[in-house]
């Protein structure tokens, strides 16, 4: 196995996280954003008040892409796996 290979199993892992725990993300600072906005403009400065909002969509957003990310991480797990032998030999 010589250091492409490494480096091309390292770049699809990290492009997988990303492509996995990018909608999650980006519907919590979404959410952290409208919540913000809401306290600047009504001057409610509770602490506890972002994260009840922000726990929920990242639940729902959980429940919504789920699947999708689990088949991702199947896929590229099957990948690594069938592939393992190539790697070691």
């Amino acid at each position: 196995m010589n250091s492409e290979t490494v480096i091309t199993i390292a770049e699809r892992g990290i492009y997988t996280v990303i492509m996995i725990s990018g909608p999650i993300l980006v519907l919590a600072l979404v959410v952290g954003l409208i919540v913000s906005i809401f306290q600047a403009t009504t001057q409610i400065q509770e602490q506890t008040l972002a994260f009840v909002p922000k726990i929920v969509a990242v639940l729902l957003g959980i429940v919504f892409f789920g699947p999708w990310m689990l088949s991702h991480m199947l896929s590229y797990t099957s990948e690594i796996f069938s592939n393992l032998t190539r790697f070691v030999g």
